[in-house]
């Protein structure tokens, strides 16, 4: 008999356990619909003083908004040449304490005349490149491989520097929306007007240049070579073993690695190139933005701005008279 009652029994504890957990899942719902009740009748006793709060600060932010003149932007995106990037950052800092000090002689002497400074500001800060470490160790690996060649070695030092250099946003701000490009321009102007980086822009043009005439020397060589090559081949029409063939009774020579050297100075000439025109200035301008109005974010207007300030102090002093009427109940 005692075998036959204990389902029964296990049965009625599982019918009462499930009936707790119900009755516990209802009062859950119950205060949270009481908790919504009373939030609904404490907005709804509040609504007017909230709407007057909410209405009271966007007049006042919109008169701000209009009694605070616009301001204007111009962004310039940069590259430093010739490890120029710590000038330009002293630079920078330079021409923004002079800003703040108004130093109108300074910018009277780089031609930036007969207006004041009030409003205007510059900044800088460093454009983040994703670099992978994996490839630059691959180019320090080939940098140290072809050490002894000269030519190899300076292609993969450069290609090495254009993956490790960064950008940097120079921005300059300003309310004086007509003077405002014009002081953008002067400023630039003066950045890149260093005598000791014009020195050094004048050495590397004229070692580039020589570069240049000297690998087109070498390759109309070897193109003459070349040229007397194929017509030995021609005139002879003899099997020649690896490509090797002796001209004139001269030392054997290697017909692929010629090609190769050829290969090698048209990229170098190429790569020389490229560098005269991206290395003019000290510090190379890839992107002079134009003028226009600074855009804020939502939150960040007069107009929503105020009356969130206003409906916050309106919480924060309802709150805290809630504490301290709970406070002296307990301390009754």
């Amino acid at each position: 008999m005692a075998d036959q009652q204990t389902p029964k029994e296990t049965t009625s504890n599982d019918e009462i356990d499930l009936g707790q957990l119900f009755n516990m899942i209802g009062r859950g719902f119950k205060n949270v619909f009481n908790w919504f009740l009373r939030g609904f009748l404490y907005f709804k006793k509040n609504f007017l003083i909230l709407l007057g709060l909410a209405v009271v600060g966007a007049i006042l932010g919109f008169g701000l908004n209009q009694i605070v003149s616009e301001k204007f932007k111009t962004e310039v995106i940069v590259k430093p040449n010739f490890e120029s990037k710590d000038y330009l950052y002293d630079v920078v800092n330079e021409i923004q304490a002079k800003i703040k000090s108004g130093d109108t002689v300074f910018f009277n002497a780089i031609g930036f005349k007969n207006t004041g400074l009030k409003g205007y500001d510059i900044e800088i800060d460093q454009i983040l490149v994703k670099n992978n470490a994996e490839d630059n160790l691959e180019y320090l690996e080939l940098l140290e491989k072809f050490q002894d060649n000269g030519l190899v070695s300076d292609i993969i030092r450069s290609e090495l520097l254009n993956k490790s250099s960064l950008e940097h946003r120079i921005t300059f701000t300003y309310k004086d929306a007509k003077n405002g490009p014009k002081f953008t321009q002067k400023v630039m102007e003066y950045i890149n007007s260093n005598n000791y980086y014009n020195e050094l822009i004048k050495i590397n043009q004229e070692n580039a240049k020589t570069r240049i005439r000297e690998d087109e020397n070498l390759l109309a060589q070897i193109d003459e070579i070349i040229t007397r090559y194929s017509d030995k081949i021609v005139a002879t029409d003899n099997q020649f073993n690896e490509q090797r063939i002796i001209l004139d009774n001269e030392k054997q020579l290697n017909i692929t690695e010629l090609f190769e050297l050829k290969s090698n100075l048209i990229r170098d000439i190429e790569r020389k190139k490229m560098e005269l025109q991206e290395q003019k200035d000290a510090i190379s301008i890839i992107y002079f933005g134009e003028s226009h109005l600074e855009q804020n974010s939502f939150f960040g207007k007069k107009t929503v701005l105020i009356p969130l300030i206003f409906i916050s102090i309106f919480f924060l002093i309802d709150i805290f008279k809630y504490l301290n009427k709970k406070a002296g109940e307990i301390a009754n």
